[in-house]
């Protein structure tokens, strides 16, 4: 029997196809082009119509740039440290609560709270929270302790925006983990209860293996989150004292709209997308290969 892949014609694909491909070529080929043509351009906000394309001098900036490679080094550091936390206690939660979310589903509506909320939103909260002069968790600490700490100094800033980040996103790790543990053949789980087998080697050697692959997107997915961040650090400290907590996104946004360095910052993001697609190419084929030698 044929089907219906076999019998429709090739041009009928085609003219599905089409209107998709001119929203990819208008809304993403075209922005695409234009950033390419200012990453080789001498530009400004006065010549945006007009570049002088001036040679790989951008690309030489930002990669002479200290800054650049400091931010880089925010971006990473942040990025790996907010995705392992994250989806460790998403793990966890997703674990260890799921017997209990299987009574009262209502909670998890209270455990997904948090993403309903604006990442600069979520900044700006814990900003006026964490204040050293206003901010009531520093009061309470010095009227009950007689201890001074300051969250957004430059030695704590960088540790207190991996707090925030983690207790925000960590529900959409536990999310995709609950999924994935509620998926496992539960008669996977009683067969090997069956055996003998006990709770920490089920879990260790039966329902981890079988979460591996949700675990490796989720931590894929969050740290690609972490390494672009931008709002709520930008609210929370900006670029810090001496660029200590600027990001790669807040490096661009500056160069591009407090410096005017257009092609710069275009640059910038050119060499940002470049390598994000490079890992992301690795990845895949990594998991291309596994795949064929299963």
């Amino acid at each position: 029997m044929t089907t219906l892949s076999q019998r429709a014609p090739s041009s009928e694909f085609r003219l599905l196809a089409t209107p998709l491909v001119l929203f990819l070529l208008v809304f993403l080929g075209f922005p695409a082009v234009v950033n390419l043509v200012y990453s080789v351009s001498e530009v400004s906000f006065e010549t945006l119509r007009s570049p002088e394309i001036t040679g790989f001098s951008n690309f030489a900036a930002v990669w002479n740039d200290s800054s650049f490679w400091q931010a880089s080094w925010f971006s990473f550091r942040f990025g790996m440290l907010t995705a392992l936390l994250e989806c460790a206690l998403g793990l966890f939660l997703a674990i260890f609560l799921s017997p209990l979310i299987e009574k009262r589903s209502w909670l998890m509506a209270i455990l997904m709270l948090p993403l309903m909320v604006a990442p600069a939103l979520v900044g700006l909260m814990y900003r006026l929270v964490l204040h050293e002069f206003v901010g009531p968790v520093p009061y309470y600490l010095w009227t009950w302790f007689g201890a001074s700490f300051s969250f957004l100094g430059p030695a704590s800033a960088f540790w207190t925006l991996i707090v925030v980040e983690t207790l925000q996103w960590t529900p959409f790790a536990f999310l995709l983990f609950y999924m994935a543990y509620q998926a496992i053949p539960k008669e996977i789980v009683e067969a090997s209860a069956m055996d003998g087998a006990r709770y920490r080697h089920r879990l260790w050697y039966i329902e981890l293996p079988l979460m591996a692959p949700t675990i490796v997107v989720a931590l894929l997915i969050r740290f690609i989150d972490g390494f672009r961040v931008f709002d709520n650090v930008y609210v929370l400290t900006g670029s810090g004292p001496g660029g200590s907590t600027a990001s790669l996104s807040i490096y661009i946004y500056e160069a591009f709209f407090k410096q005017g360095a257009i092609g710069k910052a275009v640059a910038a993001s050119v060499i940002l997308f470049a390598v994000s697609f490079a890992v992301l190419y690795g990845l895949n084929a990594i998991a291309a290969r596994r795949k064929g030698a299963r």
